[in-house]
């Protein structure tokens, strides 16, 4: 009984991961894998779930074996480490704010409307988000994202389900060319979602531990961890196969803009579901890709704070898991980033996907960096050994980081000297 307790506190961490995950990285690269080119790009996703996998799993590892975050792993590697993660972080942060805000703002032309532009909306979007930080209200939408996330993967089964039938015969599967090259990096990059999202995860296991006074053991931890990162999984392939089912099969083309793209996503249940099926879907997509940017806007100032912080000192007990969102330097950071955003959606979106595609090749960009840097944190010698990773998983997490490095390498020559 006092372990099933024990498992129950340290639940939570795991569906912040899903909730963060489950954004533009499903809702538009997944549909977007699966309208394109059938079932074919499926194996990419998996193949990105498996060899990402433990490079995730070792934010939660790290954050039960230590107590700290892993900002206090890249310290001990050297401060050079937390310059790297700095300049990595500040290269990407704009461009992913600007696109989980954009595909938010596009939800809402579509479901509220009130003749708002893109622009507007995203101000709207950003200015809710910060109000929510600021007055502590988030836990309230962390609990009804559960729900959400819940509500949404129900409904995305039953409209697979419902579109089965409509698929034709041997246009199951399409062509996967090099000109897709950028797709499938940037599909690749956000799948499940950026490895920045790695290091979060050390301060949201931190913060559970700090708000329930349980300190959960290896098992519990990466039980939190294998709900959320599986889920992740499986509502990433069923969003795939919805855009097989329905657009690769129509011959339909996705619409490049914000408002276009969210009426196609939601068309894509209504066509199967029926039309009482668009204010539900409506409104679990918004609140998903809500919850996505509420945190993207939480984590990025959160974690460039306390890089500042590990630069001066070692992480004081605990620091990592209070929150830091009432003081002069988590705003300051924000501000930055809130900044960057909205002039990124003002005055450089051309289109919707051009903007998402952008954002997840710069996380391709950095994932083997920022990898490198977590797996090293999680062998170090001071990690007590009963939380070392196995050998198949340090084996899996460096064909990870070679395979990303490697692609990487490709990618930049197709992009650069063979185009």
């Amino acid at each position: 009984m006092e372990t099933e307790r024990g498992a129950f506190k340290a639940l939570g961490p795991g569906f912040l991961f899903a909730a963060v995950s489950i954004g533009a990285s499903h809702l538009v690269q997944a549909t977007r894998a699966g309208a394109g080119h059938g079932l074919s790009l499926m194996v990419v996703v998996v193949l990105a779930m498996a060899l990402k996998y433990p490079l995730f799993e070792f934010g939660h590892r790290y954050a039960a074996a230590t107590g700290t975050s892993l900002l206090e792993g890249y310290r001990k590697q050297g401060r050079w480490t937390l310059v790297v993660y700095l300049v990595l972080t500040l290269g990407t942060m704009f461009t992913v704010l600007a696109a989980v805000t954009a595909v938010t703002a596009g939800l809402a032309i579509q479901l509220v409307g009130f003749g708002w532009s893109l622009f507007a909306w995203s101000v709207v979007i950003i200015a809710a988000c910060a109000l929510l930080i600021a007055i502590g209200r988030y836990p309230l939408l962390d609990a009804a994202i559960k729900l959400i996330m819940v509500l949404l993967a129900l409904s995305t089964i039953a409209a697979v389900i419902a579109a089965l039938p409509g698929i034709q015969p041997g246009r199951l599967w399409g062509p996967i060319r090099t000109t897709d090259i950028a797709f499938i990096v940037g599909l690749v990059g956000w799948m499940p979602t950026g490895m920045d999202v790695s290091v979060w995860q050390s301060f949201w296991s931190l913060a559970r531990r700090r708000q329930t006074g349980h300190a959960p053991t290896l098992g519990q931890a990466l039980l939190d961890f294998r709900l959320g990162y599986i889920g992740t999984g499986i509502i990433a392939l069923l969003f795939c196969g919805l855009g097989a089912a329905v657009i690769f099969n129509s011959g339909v083309e996705i619409d490049r803009s914000a408002a276009g793209f969210a009426r196609q996503l939601i068309e894509l249940y209504t066509s199967t579901l029926g039309g009482w099926s668009r204010p539900i879907i409506g409104t679990a997509a918004l609140t998903a890709m809500l919850s996505t940017t509420l945190t993207v806007i939480d984590g990025f100032p959160r974690a460039l704070q306390l890089t500042g912080r590990r630069l001066v000192g070692p992480e004081s007990e605990s620091e990592a898991a209070t929150s830091a969102v009432r003081t002069a330097g988590f705003w300051i950071w924000a501000a930055i980033l809130i900044a960057g955003g909205l002039l990124i959606i003002r005055f450089a979106m051309r289109s919707l996907l051009g903007l998402v595609d952008l954002a997840t090749i710069l996380s391709f960009a950095t994932a083997p960096f920022l990898g490198t840097l977590t797996y090293r944190a999680m062998t170090a010698p001071d990690v007590p050994e009963e939380f070392q990773p196995g050998r198949g998983l340090r084996t899996t997490a460096i064909v990870a980081i070679v395979f990303l490095l490697a692609f990487l390498a490709y990618f930049l020559h197709y992009r650069f000297i063979a185009s």
